[in-house]
C-alpha cells in the first residue's frame, strides 16, 4: 500500500506515517505521511508568503474557473468519493452519497459567493463637517486560514472550511481528523488538478498534538476554523496568537419537544432519522426528546419499531442504515453511559447492546436520570433519551438546562405552542416538525453558549474570512 505524501510543496522528508482503518472491520485502508514542526514552518512560510505578496493573489475570475473545473471533476467521481468517505468514516453508503452531493452544492454556493461578492458605499457626507466626501468598501481576504476538521463528515466538512476560504482568496492549511484524512487529501488533489496552485491549499497531518497546536497558534495565522469537541476547541482558542480570528463549531445534546397535539407518526419518522443518522455521530443529533405524557407511550412504541427495523452493519452495503462508531473505544464509552442510565432507573426500550466489536444497536432510554451522562453530555452515539412532561414550560426549562445551545426542534400542529417554543428555547435554530439534524449547506449554522463561536454555512463562512476595506475620497467636486 502506497503512502500518500504530505501536500506541502517542497516538504522535508516526512516525520512518520499515519495508518487509516475502516471503522467497521478495522482493516487498513490507507497510509499518509505525517509532519512535524519543520513542516509546520514550511507550510506557514509558503502560505504567509502568498498572502503578503499581493501581486500573487488569485484573481476572482481565476478562482471562479478553478471551482467550476472542480465541480466538473467531482461530478465524475461521486460514487468513488462516497465509497471512500463511507470506508474511512463509517457513515452508511446511502448517506455518504448524499454527503458528496451536498459537497458539490457547497462548491456551487462558493461560486455564487464569488459572483455576488461586492462592497458597499457608506454615507460619509451627511453633515456639514463631512461634506465633499465619498466612501466605498471592497473585500479582501483575512489572511492565512488554518482549518482543523472532524471525522463525521470527512468530505463535506472540509468543503465547508476550505471552500469559502479559497473563494475569499485566502491561502489554506488544513488538518483533517486523524481517523478520516483520505477524503480531505483527495479533495485537495482535485483542487490542484482543477488549476489551483498547490501552495494555496496545503494538507498537513501532524505527528502529534503538540505539532498541531504549533500550527494553530502560530502568529502568522489570520483565521482559525475548528470543527470538533468543545473541550479542544475552547482550549485552542485560549492559545491563539493576538489578532487571530476564529470560528468554532462544537456540538451539544439537541433537545426536541413533542407536544400533545403533534403528529406522532411524523415525529417518529423524523426522529428515527435525526437520532440514529450516522450512528448518532452528528453535532446536532436529536438526543433529548421531551414528549407530552398523554402521547408518550404511543410515541415510544412507534420509535421502538422504527429503531428495531434499522439495519446495523457494514457501511459499504446498500441496505445498511446504521454503521459503526468511529473507534471501538467509543463503543465502550456509549455502552458505559447506557449502563449507567439503566442502573439509575432509566428504562431501556430497545437496543442497549453492542453489535460486534464496532457497532451499537439503536437505543431508546425512557426517563433516564437527569444527572446521568446521557442526559447531560453529548452522547455522539445511536442513543435517544425520551422524557415525559406535563407542561410545555417545564419541557422548555429542561431543554434549556444544559450549557449547550445549537439546534432544537418542536413538533406541534398548534401555532401558539410552536411560537412559544421558538421564542423560549435556547438555540440558534428551531426546526418545526423536523428533526434537529436538518441542515441546508447555505443556511446559517451556529452553536451558542459552549456549542461554538461564529456562524457556519457557506455564505457566512465566506463573509467571516474577508475584511471590508474602505476608501474615503475628499474632493470639492463631490
Amino acid at each position: 500500500m502506497d503512502t500518500l505524501p504530505l501536500l506541502i510543496p517542497g516538504a522535508e522528508p516526512p516525520a512518520g506515517t499515519l495508518n487509516v482503518y475502516n471503522p467497521f472491520d478495522l482493516s487498513e485502508i490507507g497510509r499518509l505521511a505525517t509532519g512535524d514542526s519543520r513542516h509546520v514552518e514550511q507550510a506557514l512560510t509558503t502560505a504567509c508568503g502568498l498572502f503578503r505578496n499581493r501581486d500573487s493573489w488569485l484573481p476572482l475570475d481565476q478562482r471562479i474557473d478553478i471551482f467550476s473545473r472542480l465541480l466538473h471533476r467531482l461530478s465524475g467521481q461521486q460514487e468513488d468519493l462516497a465509497r471512500q468517505a463511507a470506508a474511512e468514516g463509517g457513515k452508511p453508503l446511502v448517506d455518504s452519497r448524499i454527503e458528496i452531493s451536498r459537497a458539490m452544492d457547497g462548491i456551487k454556493l462558493c461560486i455564487d459567493c464569488m459572483r455576488n461578492d461586492s462592497g458597499s458605499m457608506p454615507v460619509v457626507n451627511s453633515t456639514g463637517a463631512t461634506r465633499h466626501h465619498l466612501a466605498f468598501t471592497t473585500k479582501e481576504p483575512v489572511g492565512v486560514v488554518v482549518a482543523v476538521s472532524a471525522f463525521n463528515h470527512p468530505f463535506n466538512l472540509i468543503v465547508h472550511q476550505v471552500g469559502p476560504a479559497l473563494a475569499a482568496g485566502c491561502p489554506v492549511i488544513v488538518k483533517p481528523a486523524d481517523d478520516t484524512p483520505l477524503s480531505c487529501w483527495h479533495l485537495a488533489k482535485l483542487f490542484h488538478e482543477s488549476g489551483l496552485p498547490p501552495e494555496w491549499l496545503q494538507v498537513l497531518i501532524p505527528e502529534s498534538l503538540a505539532v498541531a497546536e504549533h500550527l494553530v497558534t502560530a502568529r502568522r495565522v489570520g483565521f482559525f476554523s475548528f470543527i470538533g469537541s468543545a473541550r479542544v476547541g475552547w482550549s485552542l482558542r485560549s492559545k491563539l496568537a493576538a489578532g487571530t480570528r476564529c470560528a468554532l463549531e462544537h456540538g451539544g445534546a439537541a433537545p426536541v419537544i413533542v407536544a400533545a397535539d403533534a403528529d406522532v407518526d411524523l415525529a417518529v419518522r423524523a426522529l428515527a432519522k435525526g437520532g440514529f443518522y450516522h450512528a448518532g455521530q452528528v453535532c446536532v443529533s436529536s438526543q433529548r426528546v421531551y414528549v407530552h405524557q398523554s402521547i408518550s407511550q404511543a410515541f415510544l412504541r412507534g420509535l421502538k419499531k422504527a429503531a428495531d427495523d434499522l439495519t446495523v452493519g457494514d457501511p459499504l452495503l446498500d441496505n445498511t442504515d446504521v454503521g459503526p462508531l468511529i473507534r471501538p473505544a467509543e463503543v465502550d464509552r456509549v455502552e458505559a453511559w447506557v449502563n449507567e442510565a439503566r442502573a439509575g432507573g432509566g428504562t431501556i426500550v430497545c437496543g442497549g447492546r453492542r453489535v460486534g466489536r464496532t457497532g451499537y444497536a439503536p437505543t431508546i432510554i425512557h426517563n433516564p436520570p437527569v444527572d446521568a451522562r446521557v442526559s447531560e453530555q453529548e452522547i455522539f452515539g445511536p442513543v435517544v433519551c425520551v422524557y415525559d412532561y406535563e407542561t410545555l414550560d417545564y419541557a422548555i426549562e429542561q431543554a434549556n438546562r444544559l450549557p449547550f445551545a445549537f439546534q432544537a426542534a418542536v413538533f406541534s400542529e398548534h401555532q401558539p405552542t410552536i411560537l412559544r417554543a421558538y421564542k423560549r428555547l435556547d438555540a440558534s435554530a428551531i426546526m418545526v416538525n423536523q428533526h434537529t439534524a436538518f441542515r441546508s449547506d447555505g443556511m446559517p449554522f451556529a452553536g451558542l453558549k459552549q456549542s461554538g463561536l461564529g456562524v457556519g454555512g457557506i455564505f457566512h463562512t465566506f463573509s467571516e474570512m474577508q475584511v471590508n476595506k474602505m476608501m474615503v475620497v475628499h474632493s470639492p467636486e463631490l
